[in-house]
């Protein structure tokens, strides 16, 4: 069964962000690139599925700056077997509709049973991607998926839902999108970080794939950024001769002052 993982390079959750002068972008000489935390799951349920099925490849498929190779050779090293690499300058600052256009259009010239990928990016959150590949594909999607099985063609999903799950099926080829609880990432061990040296991550632009800059019509952009405003929280010190009373007061606090409860 051969494999497609859409990936995209995000900042690391854990860094301090910082807007550019521009107002517009943020600055990128000191940020940690990771693999986006949602696409870990799903190369890691790519992964699970070929090494369940007995055979076929999983392939990272990403849209992004050069830098972007770093993080699909971490993906190899997890244990996927080759990767492909949309860079061309006229990808930048492009909106989500114009990535689903190019990676739909790399995917009508590869062969694949299966898409996986996350159902959001952590840096814009726009969760519109995948959903904008399964409309240009004709190919169905289930989405927020913590359970799979596939079997004579097709896949059975369960999927999150509000206030509880429901199961869907569908003909593959499908596209999925993972969920928290799917899978625990692997961490890549050191003779897989070596053998992820050799594996091939093939580079393409926009003229490679067939399409054109001049065909670049971007429907969304960033007008601004701005920090959360700050909060200036008031603290109070609860006492008490005992915990239950120090409970008590912290309980009366919150119902009244605080209005939580």
């Amino acid at each position: 069964m051969d494999i497609v993982v859409l990936m995209k390079q995000v900042p690391d959750t854990a860094a301090l962000i910082q807007i550019s002068e521009d107002n517009v972008s943020i600055k990128t000489e000191d940020v940690k690139w990771v693999i986006n935390p949602y696409d870990e799951l799903a190369v890691e349920e790519a992964i699970r599925i070929r090494e369940k099925q007995g055979g076929g490849k999983v392939i990272i498929l990403t849209a992004g700056a050069g830098s972007a190779s770093a993080t699909i050779r971490t993906a190899l090293a997890m244990g996927a077997d080759e990767g492909i690499l949309i860079s061309d300058p006229a990808l930048e600052n492009s909106d989500p509709q114009i990535t689903a256009k190019v990676i739909a259009a790399v995917l009508n010239n590869v062969n694949f049973d299966l898409i996986i990928a996350g159902p959001r990016a952590v840096d814009d959150d726009s969760s519109y991607v995948p959903a904008a590949i399964s409309e240009y594909l004709g190919v169905p999607l289930l989405s927020t998926v913590i359970r799979q099985e596939i079997s004579n063609g097709k896949i059975q999903c369960e999927q999150t839902v509000q206030d509880g799950s429901i199961v869907l099926e569908a003909n593959l080829p499908a596209i999925i999108t993972t969920q928290r609880g799917l899978n625990e990432p692997r961490y890549p061990s050191l003779a897989n970080i070596m053998k992820a040296k050799k594996k091939s991550i093939v580079t393409k632009t926009l003229a490679d794939i067939g399409l054109s800059s001049e065909q670049k019509l971007i429907k969304t952009k960033i007008v601004s950024l701005a920090y959360p405003p700050r909060r200036n929280a008031e603290k109070v010190i609860v006492e008490g001769a005992s915990a239950e009373e120090k409970a008590a007061r912290l309980l009366n606090l919150l119902q009244d002052k605080a209005g939580i409860l």
